[in-house]
């Protein structure tokens, strides 16, 4: 479930940077798709660990990064208020996910 949810949001994502300016396609751009593939290859070294821990910890800390790269992407107006919305309800709903998935493993 939750590595569906991590491809909607890769969808969602190719979609949205598709119009960034093309100077920050090479920049801020590939910021972000490098963090979301960190995103993705935690989620399935996780779900593959007999303890996950430690992994689950690193990857509700890449979903950080990734919101932070979201909100300068709407402070540097590369996508207007909208598209930051839907695009934050994503990158949630899967942060829930792993925060209930975290609760989880320490119980």
């Amino acid at each position: 479930m939750l590595l569906a949810k991590i491809e909607e949001l890769e969808a969602y994502t190719h979609t949205v940077l598709q119009q960034y300016s093309r100077a920050e396609r090479h920049l801020l751009c590939h910021d972000i798709r490098r963090t979301l593939a960190e995103i993705q290859r935690l989620a399935v070294v996780a779900w593959k660990r007999y303890h996950k821990k430690t992994t689950l910890q690193d990857l509700d800390v890449e979903i950080e990064v990734l919101r932070i790269w979201i909100r300068k992407s709407v402070r540097l107006k590369y996508i207007n208020p909208h598209r930051y919305q839907v695009w934050t309800e994503h990158v949630n709903e899967i942060g829930r996910m792993v925060g209930g998935w975290i609760r989880a493993v320490h119980q």
